[in-house]
């Protein structure tokens, strides 16, 4: 199995931005759909964007098109999601999961989770 840690969390204003990474351990990164959730409180946890085994392809969540963007460097065993033109609804636990099985596009099926890690934007 893989190991998943998330970082790069943090505070932030509206409209500024954050880089989250997470860095796997364990098996072969490179055999996993990597994606991007969040929780806020209160809410459940939602899908934020995924990426391809090999990176070639993503797949995004209607909130975070256009200012989120999700990669992968499979010689770092790590994946990011840059968060641009943050909002106070962005305020969230983040956490990366992967999976072996399944495509992208499917956001369920993800059976391996970091621990996550915190954003907070203040308006």
């Amino acid at each position: 199995q893989v190991q998943l840690v998330e970082s790069g969390g943090g505070s932030v204003q509206a409209g500024g931005s954050l880089r989250l990474s997470c860095a796997a351990s364990g098996r072969t990164f490179s055999n996993y759909v990597m994606g991007w959730f969040r929780q806020a409180p209160g809410k459940d946890r939602e899908f934020v964007a995924g990426i391809t085994r090999s990176g070639g392809s993503t797949y995004y969540a209607d909130s975070a098109k256009g200012r989120f963007t999700i990669s992968r460097d499979n010689a770092k065993n790590t994946v990011y999601l840059q968060m641009d033109s943050l909002r106070p609804e962005d305020t969230a636990l983040y956490y990366c999961a992967g999976k072996v099985l399944g495509t992208v596009a499917v956001v369920t099926g993800y059976n391996y989770w970091g621990q996550g890690t915190q954003v907070t934007v203040t308006s």
